[in-house]
């Protein structure tokens, strides 16, 4: 985990119960307060023999207590695509809710995308699916996946996935290519009902288009064939992969 900024700004429905304001709040932090952590520059540290302390080859889940493209840190990300640059032995994954932001806040030479760097949109319902998905499937990007997380509504992608899928790019037709499209439930004490219905309809708008599918967690109250389910947050991921439903 790279959190190298800490701190986000509430975006659109699928923030209302957010983990980070949760666990800020236990400790009176302010969430909404955007500030550069003492991780900043974890991928290039070095022990004292001069080797990285990051091992080659790791997965780096990175900004997931913030979001790598807001405004507040624009400061600091030229910084921070240097270091992704330069540990192109790591894989650096990464989530927004602010595709607008994303072509303004990429380096000069990103070309069609960094092979180490994977960048996922999340569209939480049907609204913020006809926001996002227009602009964030025109964007070169080398590594692409759609996050439905937590899923609150029937989502329609309209098609939209198949210019994700095939579309030919005017630099390579592989950066428009969605490789995955994860589903997941809301956990928390708050957390809102999921249906699995509206997953299936996911899974099925994927399979038909070729694209991977992923039902990654039922949520805390998931509701299967008119029946409400309440499910602890250690069962969640468990009760997802039981149902055996992944496309790949």
């Amino acid at each position: 985990m790279w959190n190298l900024w800490h701190g986000c700004h509430k975006k659109s429905e699928g923030c209302l119960h957010c983990y980070v304001y949760r666990r800020d709040a236990e400790f009176e932090k302010d969430s909404n307060v955007v500030t550069k952590t003492a991780s900043f520059n974890l991928p290039i540290r070095r022990d004292r023999q001069g080797n990285w302390k990051v091992p080659s080859g790791t997965l780096m889940w990175t900004c997931f207590t913030s979001d790598f493209f807001i405004e507040d840190a624009d400061a600091w990300r030229e910084d921070a695509w240097l270091m992704i640059k330069r540990r192109d032995d790591l894989h650096f994954f990464m989530i927004t809710k602010r595709p607008e932001r994303i072509a303004q806040c990429l380096p000069d030479d990103w070309g069609d995308g960094y092979e180490n760097v994977t960048i996922g949109c999340t569209m939480e319902n049907q609204r913020r699916t006809d926001e996002r998905l227009p602009l964030f499937r025109e964007l070169s990007i080398r590594h692409k996946q759609i996050i439905c997380e937590p899923l609150l509504g029937p989502i329609d992608f309209h098609g939209l996935l198949a210019p994700l899928a095939y579309a030919a790019s005017p630099i390579n037709g592989d950066a428009q290519r969605c490789e995955r499209v994860t589903v997941g439930g809301e956990s928390g004490h708050d957390a809102r009902v999921c249906d699995y219905d509206w997953v299936l309809s996911i899974r099925e708008q994927c399979m038909a288009l070729g694209v991977p599918f992923h039902f990654k967690q039922t949520g805390a109250h998931f509701l299967k064939d008119g029946r409400l389910y309440n499910i602890p947050r250690n069962k969640q991921m468990a009760q997802a992969h039981k149902a055996g439903i992944d496309f790949r």
